[in-house]
């Protein structure tokens, strides 16, 4: 069974966007993954399809509403449905690749975009919606940051990337950013690729390589190092 994504958005014209190319575009064509985009305002109210009010209490924006927005999850997550349902927000959990690659190993996700001033709280709390984030930063909405969500995971979905082990080296998987890469020419510019890694010493390159990721995350995420010292 492939990996279907379900997002709910204002805005499903978005979409695929980049999703469409390169591997996750390859990926969707071959089948590996499914998307499908529900248009939040085919549930709104009255001749306008409403789907915000102001805010209880005043204050500046709009909220989306809770009845409309859980009629759109309940249309895409029926029952039955197993899927995790996330909602992109500042306020979340910040994504890790760890979970990125807990979900690239489960049946899909159900992503819910937000949009105006945030989402009617007791939605949250009724359809179980598990807030994540992707920065310390506002966007307009939950679309681009829903698209590096599933970016991120569909690249893990088994058979997507053409090696594998390309998955398992990259910065964050051993709680690392990751090793220098270099490339020929063997000379560029006066900077010459490390000897090392010309050496066909396995052993060597693999030490040098533990050691450039350690370095790197001391001098860039010290935040990163900093627990795994207690």
């Amino acid at each position: 069974m492939s990996f279907r994504a379900s997002v709910l958005t204002l805005y499903p014209e978005m979409f695929p966007g980049p999703l469409g190319l390169s591997l996750a575009g390859k990926a969707m064509a071959r089948g590996d993954w499914t998307l499908d985009t529900r248009q939040i305002r085919d549930f709104g109210l009255g001749r306008h399809r409403a789907v915000d009010d102001t805010p209880a209490g005043g204050g500046a924006g709009m909220v989306l509403r809770a009845d409309v927005l859980a009629s759109a999850i309940d249309a895409a997550s029926p029952p039955g449905d197993d899927r995790p349902r996330l909602l992109m927000s500042p306020r979340g959990a910040p994504l890790r690749q760890g979970f990125v690659r807990e979900l690239a190993g489960g049946p899909g996700v159900v992503v819910v975009c937000g949009r105006f001033e945030g989402v009617d709280e007791r939605v949250i709390e009724a359809r179980r919606l598990l807030e994540v984030s992707v920065g310390d930063y506002v966007l307009s909405g939950g679309e681009i940051a829903a698209m590096a969500l599933l970016d991120a995971v569909v690249r893990l979905i088994p058979g997507v990337m053409g090696n594998a082990e390309s998955g398992e080296t990259e910065s964050f998987e051993h709680g690392l950013l990751e090793h220098p890469h270099y490339t020929r020419p063997a000379e560029w510019e006066g900077r010459s690729i490390p000897a090392v890694l010309t050496s066909g010493d396995h052993g060597a390159i693999a030490r040098w390589r533990r050691g450039e990721a350690e370095r790197l995350t001391a001098e860039r995420r010290p935040d990163l190092v900093q627990p795994r010292q207690k």
